[in-house]
């Protein structure tokens, strides 16, 4: 059956767009709609939202609309230093590609318009946001296995106001929406009146601006991923030449570290710059250091992205441990991010063109598990086979960075964190092969 789905929150421009989506699905025939509701409880009025979703979807549908009713309800963390506005937005959209792959459909539907997009940019300006930031919301971007299309960002907010009003549309407000706590309600209610009476046109100049940012991130990220191709380990994958690195124009090397550090989700604006200066001094002295609260080490001219904690916690020089840890058997039939319970981390799998294992090599059954001392590891095809402490200290991975889980398929060894797939199971170059990586939790 054809299907797709509308992000629904019961409020006006989400219950417009649910409707005017479902009008036309009608129109169409076998095509069906789901409305993706997101229950946050942070609202006393939530339980009676989630009443009012249902209601309208099952009234709608008894007047012939093919569209039908999804709800998760969500816990959100009020611990301090957390921004209730973004896990209340990340946990959103984790609701909502979960429920759209349940469903059965890719293809996600958002109503922000014309004047979310203007706001977003400002946001974002006023945060110091960089080009990613800058770009604001994308109108169509694949995440999750999830194309999140936002068909309606050119739109002016009048021309919703005015759909809800001609189809009699019931909705509900958000009280929080008044609540000056939140920086986009203070930006809506106290600035942005204000703005648009000294400049009439700044919704379409600021959306406009937001337009050519996203224009050139494309090249942006292009350029990332090229310096981080050959700037990173080739056999240690997420590794960057810290000596490269440093030897670039400080742009180009704050543009770098940002997508580096981007890749192992931590760090942010003052990161980029402390470690931009950090980095270069360390190097030229003792040539190692850590920053503990990144997870991010320098060690023999070469920056990582370790776990925080645990294992990991040591320094250069300590004797590699053997800590007890479960076995963990992973049945990998697609690429993704597969979790292994118990070691604080997921192998990401992905398609590659070379250092790869043929995919049919991995289906029947993948085992992580600790070191137990006497693994034989060869770095590549034709190369000697050599226990797996020299070829730690051959690759520069110091011994806090060797606490990750081993991969075995049965009693061979396939894949290392730190130094890659082993040659026995490499592919050759042309064929179907997946990488693997190992991601600490951060």
């Amino acid at each position: 059956m054809p299907a797709l789905a509308v992000a629904y929150s019961c409020g006006r421009d989400s219950t417009a767009l649910l409707h005017v989506t479902a009008r036309a699905a009608a129109q169409v025939p076998g095509m069906h709609v789901f409305a993706l509701h997101v229950h946050h409880g942070l609202s006393p009025h939530a339980d009676a939202w989630l009443a009012h979703a249902e209601a309208t979807c099952r009234q709608w549908a008894d007047h012939g609309l093919p569209v039908s009713l999804l709800s998760r309800r969500v816990s959100i963390s009020l611990d301090a230093g957390l921004s209730v506005e973004a896990e209340a937005r990340r946990l959103r959209h984790e609701a909502l590609a979960d429920m759209a792959r349940e469903a059965g459909v890719d293809l996600l539907l958002l109503a922000q318009h014309r004047r979310d997009q203007a706001e977003t940019f400002l946001l974002q300006a006023l945060r110091g946001g960089g080009v990613a930031g800058l770009a604001s919301m994308p109108k169509d971007d694949w995440r999750d296995g999830v194309r999140w299309v936002r068909p309606w960002l050119d739109l002016p907010r009048e021309a919703v106001e005015a759909y809800a009003l001609q189809h009699d549309l019931r909705f509900v407000d958000d009280e929080s929406n008044g609540d000056r706590r939140f920086a986009r309600n203070r930006l809506r209610l106290d600035v942005w009146p204000a703005l648009l009476a000294a400049f009439p046109d700044a919704e379409v100049t600021l959306t406009q601006s937001a337009a050519r940012v996203a224009d050139a991130l494309p090249a942006l990220r292009a350029w990332q991923a090229d310096a981080l191709q050959r700037w990173g380990g080739e056999a240690e994958s997420g590794a960057l030449n810290a000596v490269a690195w440093s030897a670039m124009p400080d742009a180009e090397r704050r543009q770098v570290l940002l997508a580096w550090l981007g890749q192992h989700g931590v760090g942010g604006a003052s990161w980029i710059d402390r470690l931009s200066h950090e980095v270069p001094r360390a190097l030229a002295g003792q040539g190692s250091a850590r920053w503990p609260e990144l997870g991010v080490s320098l060690y023999r001219g070469v920056l990582r992205c370790v776990p925080d904690g645990g294992e990991a916690g040591g320094a250069p020089g300590e004797t590699d441990g053997f800590a007890p840890r479960p076995a963990v058997v992973l049945s990998i039939d697609r690429p993704g991010d597969w979790p292994v319970p118990g070691w604080r981390g997921c192998l990401r799998v992905e398609e590659v063109s070379h250092g790869g294992v043929a995919p049919q090599r991995l289906q029947s059954g993948l085992q992580a598990r600790a070191r137990s001392g006497g693994e034989g590891f060869q770095m590549g095809a034709g190369r000697p086979v050599r226990d797996l402490k020299r070829q730690f200290q051959s690759a520069g991975v110091p011994a806090w960075a060797r606490s990750a889980p081993l991969f075995f398929s049965g009693e061979s060894l396939v894949f290392v964190p730190g130094l890659g797939v082993d040659g026995r199971f490499q592919a050759p170059r042309g064929v179907l092969q997946w990488g693997l990586r190992w991601l600490p939790d951060a």
